[in-house]
This record gives structure tokens, C-alpha cells and sequence, in this order.
């Protein structure tokens, strides 16, 4: 299927075209006619499925066709997402997909001056996206209402109730126009999600894809077995094999990630860390960097990490496993984005070994052990059967480049890459 199948409107298919854009994501596929024909659409999609099109095309294909010339705008779709970088990359999507329809959009997300966004509001715009604290200060203010809405979007549903919006969104919810048409994007549908859907959806229809045992299986992955003082430096010695030319990291903690990219800064690595802590400012600098690849490595945590889309990566690397099972496939799904290949590293120590088991359990098959690195875990068997002896000391040296080894150092390479929005 191509996206001319798709009964598209010609300024945004030339808009397609322009981001060499040619065949819908099945997420796209599924929920584009759906939304035209006017239904509210509860769908289950994973992050990198390509969803973020899926309600922007056919928003601004309404918004398009519904303008009135010459009246003030007023806002008219209403996109809710819970972290600024997922904020400012579906606005930054608005524009790329309705640049000859002349919609507008505007972005609202705190830990900035709010004057520059204020006035953007004063001017008139027809579409708002926004993080949920931000724009409660402004409807507080009387800088914005949401009284002429006729679209809302509810995305990322369940990273809302883990950041613990829940109830900033019902109060949203409580100012927004009874009759309107309403979209409801989420990873996954524990209870909590599914009674809030309930709440918000009329008889909606349902799009589910990319199933969470199912997304990992173009992604390249490996387990890495490392005594938990020898992470840093067995990155490095990763990061000594030029095919990594791009490499986003996860850490558990700020601290951590604050630790690593300092750690690889002094291995003449050029590396950035992106977290709750840092100015919002301080995050979009080091996001935009890693975009324009004069950052090699971003170094982030789960929550400052979801939303990021960069084309093309093709390598991440969790230094921490992380607590939540469902949290590793989110991660490693910045990567193998939209049917493309992709490589994930994964560390693990004696610690997180349960960690590991949760993991395997969810996406129902066991990550292939990657040995024959400098850095083994101490008492580790290697796939040989061999117990290793302690691995050699973090030293705050560069380690020695990685010789690939026929049977245990084998890296997974990512193939050609069909792009999609």
C-alpha cells in the first residue's frame, strides 16, 4: 500500500513525497481511514511504529478542508504527550506533513519562558501540542481555552499514568467540548489505561500492532555479562568499533548518565547526557547534536529518552538493564525503527540477572550471550561452557579495539533502511 491509496489531499501528499515518504507504517495503514471516516481510534502501538503520522496527517487533512479563510484562528486539535522532547518532535512532524496546507501548530512544554509561547497563542493557531503541566498554567492564566476543540489526541497513554499525570489529564479532560473526536495512543493497556479509555471514547474503533513480544525480532540482540565497576569501560572498548557511528545509551539513573558521558568524554568520546535534571534548553542542544551526528553518543535516562526519534540509528546500548520489563522493548526500539535492522547491547551483571529473566520472559525468547570481550563477569561461563576468571579492573584508560572473533564477538549490522514517517 502507498499513501496515495490513501484518499490523501495533495498538499500533504506533496509534503509525503518531500520527506520521501512512500508507503504508510501498518499503524498508519490501519488508522489514517479510520480517523478521515470521523471515528475515535483506541490504538495499541509501540513506540517507533510510526503513529505520531498516523493521527498528524489525518488531523491536518480535517483541519484542511474545515478552514474558513480570513477568520481567526482558533484551536482546533489539541495533541497531550507527557515529556517536552515527544512534544516538540510531533509538533516539528505537524509542520513537515502540513507545510502546503498552511495549518499552523504550536508547542507548549514547561522549564522555559512561557512569554515566547504566550504570544505565539495571541497570534492564533490551529493546533496545540502540549505537555499536561504547561498547559494547565496557561488555561489557569486565561491565555488559551479549549471550548472550540473538535479534535484531541491522547498520546503515549500509559507513560501518562507512569510519570503520574493522571489527574492533570482528567482535568483537561473536564475543560474539553463533549462532541469531539478523540484518539488514544498507548504502548500497552493495563487496567488503569483501559478504564480511562473507556471514559474518553465513543464507540471507538480499534487498531492494534507491533504486539510487545513481537517488536524485537528485526533488532539484533545481544547480552553482555560485566561486573558492574567494568561497565564504563567495556563501552569504550564497544565504542573503539568505528561501525558505531551513532549510539544512543541508556543508564537507570541521572547520576549514572551524567557518570558515563563524563567517564567517555575523558576516552575522546564525544558524548552528551539528556535527563530530567538537565534545562530544557541544555536536552534540545544535546538532542539536536545527536541528530546532526556532532554528538556520537547520547547518554539518557528512560523518561528524558522516550520520545526521541532519530532517523537511522542503528545502535543502542543499555548499561542498566532497567526494573520493567516492557521498558527494555521501548528502548530498544529507538532502533529497528519502521521495519529497518538495528543492533542493541545490553549489560548485564550478577544483580540483574532476574532483571534479564523478566525480560526474556516478555518477549518470549532468550537473548543471544555475546562473549570473547575483555570485561567478563567475574565466575561467568562463556557460550563455551568455560567459567571466566575476574574480568580485568575499570582502569579509566581507552580500551584496546574490539577484534571481531569467529563464534563469540560477532556483531550485528544493520541492513539498507526504508525510511518512513
Amino acid at each position: 500500500m502507498q499513501f496515495t491509496n490513501l484518499d490523501l489531499i495533495d498538499p500533504i501528499l506533496k509534503s509525503l513525497a518531500e520527506e520521501g515518504y512512500a508507503n504508510p507504517t501498518p499503524v498508519q495503514a490501519e488508522s489514517i481511514p479510520v480517523v478521515l471516516a470521523g471515528d475515535d481510534l483506541l490504538a495499541c502501538a509501540q513506540t517507533g511504529t510510526g503513529k505520531t503520522a498516523a493521527f498528524a496527517i489525518p488531523v491536518l487533512q480535517h483541519l484542511y478542508e474545515q478552514r474558513v479563510h480570513g477568520e481567526k484562528r482558533r484551536i482546533k486539535a489539541l495533541v497531550l504527550t507527557p515529556t517536552r522532547e515527544l512534544a516538540v518532535q510531533i509538533a516539528e512532524s505537524f509542520s513537515a506533513y502540513g507545510r502546503h496546507t498552511g495549518i499552523t501548530n504550536t508547542v507548549l512544554f514547561g522549564g522555559v519562558n512561557q512569554n515566547p509561547q504566550t504570544a505565539r497563542l495571541l497570534r492564533g493557531v490551529d493546533i496545540v501540542v502540549a505537555t499536561p503541566g504547561r498547559l494547565l498554567d496557561l488555561m489557569g492564566q486565561g491565555h488559551l481555552h479549549l471550548n472550540d476543540i473538535e479534535y484531541f489526541v491522547l498520546d503515549e497513554a500509559d507513560r501518562m499514568l507512569d510519570m503520574g499525570f493522571m489527574h492533570d489529564v482528567k482535568k483537561i479532560l473536564a475543560a474539553l467540548p463533549k462532541k469531539r473526536q478523540s484518539l488514544f495512543f498507548s504502548a500497552t493497556m493495563p487496567p488503569e489505561i483501559v478504564k480511562l479509555a473507556a471514559s474518553i471514547l465513543h464507540n471507538p474503533k480499534k487498531v492494534a500492532v507491533t504486539p510487545v513480544s513481537s517488536t524485537v525480532e528485526i533488532i539484533n540482540q545481544h547480552i553482555l555479562y560485566v561486573d558492574k565497576e567494568n561497565k564504563n569501560s567495556l563501552l569504550a572498548y564497544l565504542l573503539q568499533e568505528k561501525a558505531i557511528r551513532h549510539a544512543l545509551v541508556f543508564t537507570r539513573t541521572k547520576h549514572g548518565a551524567d557518570k558515563v558521558a563524563r567517564f567517555l568524554q575523558r576516552q575522546n568520546i564525544s558524548a552528551e547526557a539528556i535527563h530530567g535534571n538537565k534545562s530544557q534548553n541544555a536536552r534540545q542542544r544535546a538532542l539536536n547534536n545527536f541528530k546532526s551526528r556532532e554528538t556520537r553518543v547520547l547518554v539518557a535516562t528512560d523518561i528524558a529518552a522516550r520520545g526521541i526519534d532519530v532517523d537511522e540509528l542503528e545502535y543502542v546500548i543499555n548499561v542498566d538493564l532497567p526494573n520493567v520489563p516492557e521498558t527494555y522493548v521501548h528502548r530498544i526500539g529507538r532502533t529497528g525503527r519502521a521495519g529497518a535492522a538495528g543492533t542493541a547491547y545490553s549489560f548485564c551483571n550478577a544483580e540483574e540477572k532476574p532483571l534479564l529473566r523478566d525480560i526474556e520472559k516478555l518477549i518470549a525468547k532468550s537473548v543471544p550471550v555475546l562473549d570473547g570481550h575483555p570485561y567478563p563477569m567475574t565466575g561467568q561461563e562463556t557460550a563455551s561452557g568455560a567459567a571466566t576468571p575476574g574480568g580485568r579492573g575499570n582502569t579509566g584508560h581507552p580500551a584496546p579495539k574490539p577484534q571481531v572473533k569467529s563464534g563469540s564477538w560477532q556483531r550485528g549490522r544493520g541492513q539498507g533502511k526504508a525510511r518512513r514517517p
